[in-house]
């Protein structure tokens, strides 16, 4: 359910409640696996995309877009 045309998704509320039972330790770590798997697959994405460019150069072009431009 969308409570407003800006929002993306809505937790539901069962998820909501095992998130809740998660330790401040075990929240954490849940969201660093999701950022190491989403960087994993820009950079999957970009090596496959440009065979051409070098390692460096696919690694400076995922930093930039998971900095939102600011690396």
């Amino acid at each position: 359910m969308r409570l407003d045309k800006e929002q993306i998704e809505v937790v539901d509320d069962a998820m909501a409640e095992v998130l809740r039972r998660k330790t401040p330790a075990e929240r954490i770590k849940i969201g660093f696996e999701i950022w190491t798997s989403a960087y994993k697959m820009l950079l999957s994405h970009l090596k496959t995309s440009h065979p051409e460019w070098t390692p460096e150069m696919v690694r400076k072009e995922a930093a930039r877009r998971i900095s939102s431009g600011s690396v």
